[in-house]
């Protein structure tokens, strides 16, 4: 069996997001695509399908991480903001949309909120063990 970190990180958040988009309860808001994703970003994201691979990322940090928190999400999306002749300085990413993904995946039955934060449940680590499987056979050789 393949595991996590056998599977290029790129290749898996790709096929995860297309297999977030069948799932009828993970739906970016009508907010989404007006919003920056944190306050080192000088602009809201680009790209077309931003939400389904944020979600499928967040999906990933929860199967490596175990149980992990917004705060320790938002710790993990922030960067650093460039502020003119000052010295850079970090910032966590924006908090909504983390929360608004975890509900969603919540909904979907793939994450459960326990005492010390957010985990898989045993139908989402099933879901993500067949996707790593599928990229894992893709990319041997």
């Amino acid at each position: 069996m393949v595991s996590i970190f056998e599977v290029p990180a790129d290749k898996l958040i790709e096929r995860l997001k297309e297999e977030l988009k069948k799932i009828d309860t993970i739906k970016p808001p009508l907010w989404a695509q007006m919003v920056k994703s944190g306050p080192h970003r000088e602009r809201p994201p680009q790209q077309p399908d931003f939400w389904y691979i944020r979600a499928a990322s967040i999906l990933r940090r929860i199967y490596i991480d175990g149980p992990v928190g917004v705060s320790r999400l938002r710790t993990y999306y922030g960067g650093r903001k460039r502020r003119g002749r000052r010295p850079t300085k970090s910032y966590k990413a924006g908090g909504s949309i983390i929360r608004k993904i975890l509900q969603q995946l919540g909904a979907a039955g793939f994450v459960k909120k326990e005492k010390k934060g957010r985990v898989l449940t045993p139908q989402g680590r099933k879901f993500l063990d067949r996707i790593i499987g599928e990229v894992g056979g893709n990319t041997r050789k």
